[in-house]
């Protein structure tokens, strides 16, 4: 599977990732994390970043805070 390019992910990484956020975690640990990079070739750091951008956007649609807090999602 290609790498990223400047920054752009290929729209079979998007689709695996939105899979993954959507049905198994929006917080993955450092083994499913691992996985999923692992699957979508991308390294642990951009898939980490991923989760934590997509994160933010999901918890603005959701009208929470952009950050994690003490109430988990």
């Amino acid at each position: 599977m290609a790498s990223t390019v400047n920054g752009k992910l290929s729209e079979e990484q998007i689709k695996t990732l939105e899979e993954n956020f959507n049905k198994v975690t929006k917080h993955p640990d450092s083994t499913t994390l691992m996985l999923i990079a692992a699957e979508c070739g991308l390294s642990e750091e951009e898939t980490m970043n991923w989760f934590k951008e997509r994160n933010a956007k999901w918890r603005k649609a959701e009208g929470l805070p952009a950050e994690l807090g003490s109430v988990l999602d």
